[in-house]
């Protein structure tokens, strides 16, 4: 495995990047949501109330003002974790501060040959492959221009997108449906 740098070494490129910011969510749960007092209110019923003036939506919002676009597609089962519902419970926040989140099947995914690892994908030149542990945290991350990787990963993209669908509609259903 190649040298892994932590995740805090590369947050400036949620601020450096000039175009787009896409992210391919494939895991479970994540413990950095767990471990939150949102997380823990979720699961006691409490709906989680959106964070204009989190630092991410904040940043969201500045990159949207200078023509920058976040968007990402998270991959959930059928029926969901409760990790996959409260990620698709806080997206109406961060969609209003101008993210696309989208969210697919977990059996859409294999289907369509999408890898089983997180990553984003920056100006379709910079991909960062995520290396997160069993226990569902993150250890580091790797770095890739290498371009036959980032292509790969610009596909990846590009198929997630055109097969997910707006996370709010999917949220609807699963509401709908507990």
């Amino acid at each position: 495995m190649p040298p892994l740098v932590p995740f805090e070494e590369i947050t400036h490129l949620f601020a450096e990047f000039e175009h787009t910011a896409f992210r391919l969510e494939t895991r479970r749960s994540y413990a950095t949501d767990r471990a939150g007092a949102r997380f823990q209110a979720f699961m006691r019923g409490v709906d989680p109330a959106p964070e204009p003036e989190h630092p991410w939506n904040v940043n969201v919002r500045d990159k949207a003002e200078q023509g920058g676009r976040f968007s990402r597609v998270r991959i959930i089962d059928k029926p969901p974790t409760d990790g996959q519902r409260f990620l698709m419970a806080t997206a109406a926040g961060n969609t209003a501060a101008g993210e696309d989140i989208r969210v697919l099947p977990r059996s859409e995914a294999v289907r369509i040959g999408l890898p089983d690892w997180d990553f984003w994908l920056f100006d379709s030149r910079t991909l960062v492959r995520m290396h997160i542990d069993d226990t569902d945290t993150t250890i580091g991350v790797e770095v890739i221009e290498d371009p036959a990787e980032v292509l790969t990963a610009c596909r990846t993209r590009d198929a997630a997108v055109a097969a997910a669908r707006p996370s709010a509609q999917v949220w609807a259903q699963v509401r709908s449906s507990v």
